[in-house]
């Protein structure tokens, strides 16, 4: 059973809701985030990275930033750039890009539910990144950028988003990136009840991007828990803000790889060696993305290749039968040395999103070979999470990236 609420939302103005939204923290790096804040005094990004207010001799995660965060936040609910609603409230949060649209429901879910895993994990988080969302969201008192959660498709659910979509949008208005963000608030007390309900009956929701941020974000509301022992277990630092989207919503990416060397290999012996686990086409110049299941594209010498996994290595587990792992386990470890690609600096990942020519780009600029990635499946990702089991690094990538900014859950 899934608890699923809805809460008292502080946001922008109708006004400054398309100057305020964000892409989340943690695609930029520092550099990339002074120069995202430039020009835009509005812009979410300067409280979710309030590093950018100083100078760069300031460490990142120097007391003065998350300070900083706390000040301009507070700062702009008080002058009317964020306002708050009164009542409890759903809302619907609808992006579109190249045509194609996914919408979803933006409400809290419960951190009792994290722990006890009925919201289903994929990844492993690392402390020192879990860190300094903690440390943001507690000094803040509020949580910033919403989790992106899955479950499966609810015909309920659907017709009330689909009814209160014929109303009037909160929000619309296009980004600099072309994608389309609309919202509405789910207000009735009917389709509010209806909603908690069906999500009640739900017993598996899925953590589909933004672990580090859960994890964050959890472990504040348990640390608030043990300030006040006296908790009844409806407070707001009890719950964390999430937008829940249905499986058949979503769009997966594939996460490509660029490698830098073949490990001491000539390209001959190295085509020779995949060749035992590979039935290996050269296709010529033109760029290949794999259109099914068991195939990847690689790139080397300034030829593309498609890659066909051949029977023996091809599994029905979970994890093992993943298109990235019959890359990792058959090419990465065994052929190019590549153990622990989360921590190897031989190899990088680019999101589907950048296309096949920044393979090609970064072959001729700092690295040798590219493989191109049939993407990762909705149901391969919860078939991993209900297994209990984790995925390899740099699975998915989602697209289009929810805004922060837009949804603010206070936790008192």
């Amino acid at each position: 059973m899934a608890t699923i609420k809805p809460f008292v939302c502080v946001r922008p103005n109708a006004q400054a809701a398309d100057k305020v939204a964000a892409l989340p923290y943690d695609v930029y790096n520092r550099e990339e985030a002074y120069e995202a804040v430039k020009g835009n005094d509005l812009s979410f990004l300067r409280i979710d990275r309030a590093e950018t207010q100083f100078e760069p001799s300031v460490d990142t995660y120097d007391e003065r930033v998350y300070d900083k965060a706390k000040e301009l936040l507070d700062g702009m609910i008080e002058d009317g750039t964020f306002i708050t609603d009164r009542d409890e409230c759903y809302y619907i949060y609808e992006l579109t890009m190249d045509g194609r649209t996914q919408t979803g429901l933006v409400a809290c879910a419960s951190i009792d539910d994290y722990a006890d895993n009925i919201i289903k994990k994929h990844e492993n988080t690392r402390a020192d990144k879990e860190a300094d969302r903690i440390h943001h969201v507690d000094t803040c008192d509020a949580q910033t950028g919403p989790i992106f959660l899955a479950y499966r498709a609810n015909e309920t659910i659907r017709s009330i988003m689909d009814k209160v979509k014929k109303g009037q949008t909160l929000y619309s208005f296009t980004s600099d990136d072309g994608i389309r963000h609309q919202v509405w608030k789910i207000g009735k007390p009917e389709d509010i009840e209806a909603i908690r309900s069906e999500f009640e009956k739900t017993d598996s929701i899925y953590i589909a991007d933004g672990h580090h941020r859960a994890a964050s974000a959890v472990k504040v509301g348990f640390k608030r828990r043990e300030e006040n022992p006296d908790y009844k277990g409806d407070e707001e630092f009890n719950f964390f803000l999430s937008v829940l989207f249905a499986d058949e919503e979503l769009m997966i990416m594939p996460y490509n790889r660029v490698v830098k060397d073949l490990n001491g290999h000539s390209p001959v012996e190295f085509l020779d060696l995949i060749g035992k686990s590979f039935v290996v086409e050269k296709l010529g110049s033109q760029p290949y993305a794999p259109t099914e299941k068991g195939t990847i594209g690689m790139y080397l010498n300034e030829e593309w290749y498609r890659l066909t996994a051949k029977e023996e290595i091809r599994s029905k587990e979970p994890v093992e039968g993943l298109d990235v792992s019959l890359l990792q386990n058959n090419i990465l470890s065994p052929v190019l040395g590549i153990g622990d690609p989360r921590v190897d600096k031989r190899i990088d990942f680019i999101g589907g999103i950048r296309g096949l020519k920044e393979l090609e780009r970064r072959c001729s600029l700092d690295m040798t070979v590219a493989f191109s990635m049939y993407p990762t499946s909705i149901q391969e990702l919860f078939a991993v999470s209900d297994a209990g089991l984790l995925m390899p690094p740099k699975s998915t990538w989602f697209e289009p990236k929810l805004r922060s900014g837009l949804f603010i859950h206070k936790l008192s």
